[in-house]
């Protein structure tokens, strides 16, 4: 990493020529679903796909640290904050237009809102995501998916921000989507906006559908407390949350956080977790599942450090 009053000076500029909010020194715990994370030197939130890209290549042509976050959901962020610049895609970034049968989201659009969007369009497909705490671009990134439904099943394409700093089109069946990941999954490509096909449909029925599947959440995950959703991938037959809780780990506690007594398959935070902890408790519950059942869960969480 550069020197940071250079690195202050070029990102100040771009965010100031745009209106970008920029906050220095700030603590990231606020801004993510776990509330975990420590102080970061600089994090900005961009309201246009030309100050990201600006953004993005100021920092690749300067040498400069850098991170690209939606709303946070799925990431587990260092107790000691994150050195060079935060680049948050969120609500300053997250229009929906509607073309067609067609939702175009911007990818700092909350997946809540996108649902609403599609709703009051009277358009059907995207029910199963409704209450998913992410973005659109995060979504797709990690191919987001519940109650039989994935990205995939929608998607039609996006654009992008390509390693060379150009913005190009990528149709859904480059993107190698999978169960949770896609080709964009651990790369440098940054997601900017997405579309979705959708059908039309009866808003009542699509109303009841949002309504029974946000229920079904509330009824078996544990909500009332930060998390960042399921702490494991689906093992091949079986499911995370069964051989944890038959390995006798449910409730199980390090620190602040816990594994949730509601849902075994979540990791929460029930008051001043850090990072360490939800880290160590991952470790645990991976070691005494694979003595027990010989399965290696595979963590879901990105730890970003």
């Amino acid at each position: 990493m550069g020197d940071f009053t250079v690195e202050h000076s070029i990102i100040a500029e771009i965010a100031a020529g745009y209106g970008a909010k920029i906050l220095y020194n700030e603590k990231i715990a606020g801004y993510t679903s776990f509330n975990i994370g420590g102080v970061c030197d600089t994090i900005v939130m961009p309201g246009s796909a030309d100050c990201i890209r600006e953004l993005v290549t100021a920092c690749r042509e300067n040498g400069i640290k850098y991170y690209i976050f939606g709303k946070c959901t799925n990431v587990l962020i260092s107790d000691s904050g994150l050195r060079g610049v935060v680049i948050l895609i969120g609500n300053e970034y997250s229009a929906v237009k509607r073309e067609g049968n067609c939702l175009i989201c911007e990818a700092g659009a909350p997946l809540i809102k996108v649902c609403n969007a599609a709703r009051d369009a009277g358009l059907t497909g995207l029910e199963f995501a409704y209450g998913i705490p992410g973005s659109a671009g995060g979504a797709l990134y990690m191919n987001a998916g519940a109650y039989g439904g994935e990205m995939k099943d929608v998607v039609v394409y996006c654009e992008y921000l390509d390693s060379d700093g150009s913005v190009k089109r990528m149709e859904a069946a480059d993107m190698d989507l999978s169960y949770r990941r896609s080709v964009f999954t651990g790369s440098d490509k940054v997601i900017l906006s997405v579309c979705f096909r959708l059908s039309e449909g009866d808003p009542e029925a699509i109303t009841g559908k949002m309504a029974e599947t946000m229920q079904k959440r509330r009824d078996k995950q544990p909500l009332e407390y930060p998390s960042a959703g399921s702490t494991f991938k689906r093992p091949e037959g079986c499911f995370a949350a069964k051989l944890i809780e038959d390995s006798g780990l449910k409730g199980y506690t390090r620190g602040g956080a816990q594994v949730s007594e509601k849902h075994s398959g979540f990791v929460i935070n029930r008051g001043g977790a850090t990072c360490k902890d939800v880290c160590d408790i991952i470790s645990d519950i991976q070691a005494k599942v694979f003595a027990d059942s010989g399965v290696k869960l595979e963590c879901e969480l990105i730890p970003v450090e």
